[in-house]
């Protein structure tokens, strides 16, 4: 019998680690996705797509399915299934391990103003003056931005944007990661972008706008992450596996 694994996804991390439990023979590994994206990637193991209706839906789903271990690799920001997974894996009476993605950290030649959320960058934006500004959000972080209506905005998402924000001057534009530091300078430059405001997602998929950025000198009002409980934690696929492999007993050579 297979040792039967949960990994929360919505990350380029969760598509690697899934790539390797995929071809582990000891372990049975189901993925996780909330369902924001219509068109999600392809995934060599099984696919669960969906919530499970709170802590309570998903320590049942671990029981019923009688998961050995669940493993997050959701967002940094994901802070609310970060927080459901804690509790459900308590009350499951199963191990957690969790991926921490570490977070950015500014280097000479950033202008960075880190506020505690969407609020604060949207203050921290100001009255004074209408801005050119590129937001690089998800809806959820988009929406508080109608309060802003003076500034002029480019905003970039996975998906169409669909229906549009109320905003007067708001461009919208649809591409997918990795982008690189000369195609991000591009689009600051041709936009004249004064002003980004990014999450703190840290990892190196989404870091050429930072570079970027600094290139050009660029503020960034950078969203702090939000905090989530504690737990089981590696920063790396290699430290996540290994923990893994520890808390189920498994031959390490096959997980690696």
């Amino acid at each position: 019998m297979s040792t039967k694994i949960l990994l929360l996804g919505g990350t380029t991390e969760a598509r690697q680690i899934a790539d390797v439990l995929a071809n582990c023979d000891e372990t049975e590994t189901t993925m996780s996705l909330a369902g924001r994206t219509t068109s999600p990637a392809s995934f060599p193991i099984p696919v669960r797509i969906g919530g499970f209706g709170g802590v309570e839906g998903l320590a049942g789903y671990l029981k019923v399915q009688d998961i050995a271990l669940l493993l997050d690799a959701t967002h940094p920001f994901a802070a609310q299934m970060k927080t459901n997974a804690v509790e459900a894996a308590r009350l499951a009476g199963i191990p957690i391990v969790r991926l921490h993605r570490p977070a950015w950290v500014a280097a000479a030649g950033d202008r960075w103003t880190t506020v505690e959320n969407v609020a604060g960058a949207i203050e921290a934006l100001g009255r004074s003056k209408a801005r050119n500004v590129f937001l690089p959000l998800g809806r959820n972080e988009l929406v508080p931005f109608e309060a802003a209506p003076w500034h002029r905005y480019l905003i970039r998402s996975i998906e169409a944007f669909v229906p549009p924000l109320n905003l007067p001057n708001a461009e919208y534009i649809v591409a997918r990661p990795p982008y690189t530091r000369d195609g991000e300078i591009d689009l600051l430059k041709t936009r004249a972008i004064d002003v980004m405001v990014a999450k703190n997602s840290g990892g190196a998929i989404s870091y050429a706008k930072i570079l970027a950025a600094r290139a050009l000198g660029i503020e960034v009002i950078v969203i702090d992450r939000p905090r989530v409980p504690d737990a089981p934690s590696g920063q790396t696929i290699a430290e996540v596996l290994a923990m893994v492999t520890h808390q189920l007993g498994l031959r390490a050579k096959r997980v690696a």
